[in-house]
């Protein structure tokens, strides 16, 4: 009886009581109130905005094709980006700190997500991704709030154990704990791109932090050996990911008869595109020859209509976004900041690295999305809430620097005042 009180307690104080918590330091403090990054906000604008058009343009096809509506991509993903963007403006306007309390809840209620995914209908190529509400009507992806479940925990264990980061136990192995049941249930649905890129924002928030530093070559060591291992249980196997393999690496660019049907319409598109494009809503390969052209593949088509310079334009704007990401959590005025920021921007940058690579043969196809380009809502949302958690900590980060730059005016001021006295003394 004694044993049962104590569990219903401590669940209490860990979910309600997180949440009260949460609720008594949400707002952010009026000397935090700094002004956004009109930089970043402008790059991001900029972005949605040539998702946007590159998304219709390379939608409309199979939406007639196989919905009879050209507006079935583009319609609900428009909503979801205004709805996205009001989001983004909440978000960054609370105190970023309040999601610590949380950090428990969202990662359970993931967790469950990712075990419903497992028992939900089995989607294309035997995968169980998808998690459907109301009929089917609504449905959620679980693998893109594991990333932010990740990233939650990650710098929330890296900042509390700051002062004993280099050894291997608090520095890297508490930090992966949470990652290894997520990763489970990605590895059963099965998720590789998932993982892929989990791993990938796990490592670039571990090596920021400076954790468990003389570890780095055993680490390194070690975890070039698992994904050699890896990718050969992939390869040998017989599920559609050893035909991927097989059919991207030891090849060139130039030998598509090895390549599979994906990854060759996607180079055919990007080779037919050359310098300049053949003019937005001309591609051909997006009329039923590129498979996922809307989402998987939406950088092939911009590199047929757009050309080198579309495409080139495309990837100085997410540089642009990911270094002013960087310099927003470097200026972030806690450790907790400045990982979280870490972890999203890295989010970013990974995905558009991993998505270019398999439009441009360097990298299996993965089926993973290009941000805020690619067709799917969960996706989006989550980017833009994120987005607004960047913007919180840009808002703490300059509120501090005019702080800091008002107490140094007020120091040079007074010591000029100093000077002028005794020169009149004199």
């Amino acid at each position: 009886m004694n044993m049962a009180v104590s569990l219903l307690s401590i669940l209490f104080d860990h979910t309600i009581g997180n949440i009260l918590r949460m609720l008594a330091v949400i707002r952010l403090p009026k000397m935090e109130r700094g002004h956004l990054s009109h930089g970043f906000v402008a790059t991001l604008i900029v972005i949605m905005c040539y998702g946007l058009v590159m998304l219709f343009s390379a939608s409309y096809s199979n939406g007639y094709t196989n919905y009879g509506d050209v507006y079935h991509f583009i319609r609900p993903q428009t909503i979801i980006a205004v709805v996205g963007l009001g989001v983004m403006w909440l978000v960054s306007n609370i105190n970023y700190r309040a999601l610590r309390y949380m950090n428990e809840s969202f990662y359970i209620i993931t967790l469950v997500l990712l075990i419903a995914a497992l028992l939900s209908p089995e989607d294309t190529n035997g995968t169980y991704r998808w998690v459907y509400f109301a009929g089917g009507a609504v449905s959620v992806q679980p693998s893109e709030l594991a990333k932010f479940a990740v990233m939650l925990c990650t710098a929330d264990i890296l900042d509390r154990y700051h002062d004993k980061k280099k050894t291997l136990r608090y520095g890297f192995g508490l930090p992966l704990l949470p990652l290894i049941p997520i990763m489970l249930l990605l590895w059963k649905e099965p998720h590789y791109s998932a993982m892929m890129l989990m791993m990938g924002i796990f490592a670039t928030m571990l090596i920021c932090s400076g954790s468990a530093m003389r570890w780095w070559p055993a680490l390194g060591a070690a975890g070039v050996a698992g994904i050699l291992a890896f990718l050969k249980h992939l390869a040998t196997g017989e599920g559609y990911a050893a035909g991927r393999l097989g059919g991207v690496w030891g090849l060139t660019p130039t030998n598509t008869a090895g390549m599979q049907w994906q990854t060759r319409q996607s180079i055919y598109a990007i080779c037919t595109g050359g310098l300049f494009g053949v003019g937005i809503g001309n591609s051909v390969q997006k009329h039923q020859w590129l498979p996922y052209a809307e989402n998987d593949f939406v950088f092939s088509v911009v590199g047929e209509e757009l050309g080198f310079v579309g495409a080139i334009a495309l990837i100085a704007l997410f540089a642009a976004l990911v270094v002013q990401g960087v310099f927003i959590a470097l200026r972030a005025p806690d450790l907790y900041g400045t990982l979280l920021g870490i972890g999203i921007i890295s989010q970013v940058a990974w995905q558009v690295f991993l998505n270019i690579g398999v439009g441009t043969a360097l990298l299996p196809n993965t089926g993973i999305s290009l941000p805020f380009f690619s067709y799917g809502g969960t996706s989006l949302l989550m980017l833009l809430g994120e987005m607004g958690i960047l913007l919180s900590i840009s808002r703490a980060g300059n509120a501090r620097e005019a702080r800091l730059a008002e107490q140094h005016q007020a120091e040079t001021d007074r010591l000029l005042q100093r000077t002028r006295y005794r020169k009149r003394t004199e």
